[in-house]
């Protein structure tokens, strides 16, 4: 090779380095960590999100969770390739489109996900037991369960449930059994919600759904998710009942069950409507929705810490 040639290369590989770092870090998606939010559930329906060292286990938690799923974001893009490279959108996505090679992307996954369990290490060992069930499952998911009917749905689901569960196991603090179903359903509630109106979007336009949906129908979905409101309205009024209990004062637990129960039948109206597809957008733009979390949280607040 030429010293023009060898210069050329190097030149190259120099430019490349930085793109496949840039690559990887958009791989990870940092954008999502905002769902890890959820590590706070624990310490607040606690009652100890004014306890420092409640709040210092919470965001290495927090910290954690979001490095082992950029980790899983990683192994989930190198194992889609091929699939995403035949998407009108997804080809764009880093390692779709050549910018971070398949055995970087492997790489950066362990990288991630070591230093996800070396940040949880920091805490109590029951989140690197949190950590690992959730990487583990969500693998499980990357290499061939998101084709099974039904599994796919509760491993999305558990996702946010591990995040709720990963809060209270690193500040040492105990669950309701109430909390945990609320939690469960609650994220059922979600995911099937929105595969419905992927579902409904497909049947009214023709459009690309995944392929795990088209061993669906969209009366099965509406019964999921119809079945997942129902419990979770009957979980949480349970738990705020209990809470009222336990609390023996005021009873604001239990007029949170006003806000959030109409919260959960209007989201629904979206969901019967096929409107559910992107959630975050759903509450961002429904004005009304946002008042009864406002009005829920608000009362949650009062129940917990006055």
């Amino acid at each position: 090779m030429s010293e023009t040639a060898e210069e050329t290369a190097t030149t190259t590989a120099t430019r490349g380095a930085p793109g496949a770092i840039a690559g990887v870090l958009r791989t990870a998606r940092p954008k999502q960590w905002v769902k890890n939010v959820l590590v706070l559930a624990a310490p607040f329906t606690a009652g100890k999100l004014a306890d420092a060292s409640v709040l210092i286990d919470a965001g290495i938690a927090f910290l954690a969770f979001s490095l082992v799923a950029s980790a899983v974001y990683l192994i989930n893009d190198a194992v889609d390739v091929e699939a995403d490279r035949a998407h009108p959108t997804k080809c764009r996505r880093p390692i779709a489109a050549g910018a971070v090679p398949i055995p970087l992307a492997y790489g950066a996954a362990v990288v991630f996900f070591a230093g996800g369990m070396a940040v949880g290490a920091l805490t109590r060992w029951e989140l690197l037991v949190v950590l690992g069930i959730y990487a583990g499952v969500q693998v499980g998911y990357c290499f061939g369960w998101k084709h099974q009917p039904v599994v796919d749905l509760c491993i999305v689901a558990s996702g946010f449930l591990m995040r709720a569960i990963a809060g209270g196991a690193a500040a040492g603090i105990v669950l309701s059994q109430w909390f945990l179903l609320v939690t469960a359903f609650g994220s059922l509630f979600m995911v099937s919600g929105k595969r419905y109106a992927e579902i409904v979007l497909f049947e009214r336009t023709g459009a690309k759904i995944r392929s795990s949906l088209k061993k669906y129908s969209a009366s099965y979905l509406r019964f999921v998710w119809a079945a997942s409101a129902a419990i979770v309205i009957m979980a949480y009024c349970l738990w705020a009942f209990e809470i009222r209990q336990d609390a023996d004062g005021p009873v604001w637990a239990v007029v949170s069950m006003v806000p959030f129960v109409i919260a959960i039948l209007r989201y629904a109206v979206d969901v019967d409507g096929g409107n559910a597809g992107e959630p975050e957008e759903i509450a961002l733009n429904d004005r009304v929705l946002q008042i009864l979390g406002l009005g829920w949280v608000a009362s949650l607040v009062a129940a917990f810490y006055f």
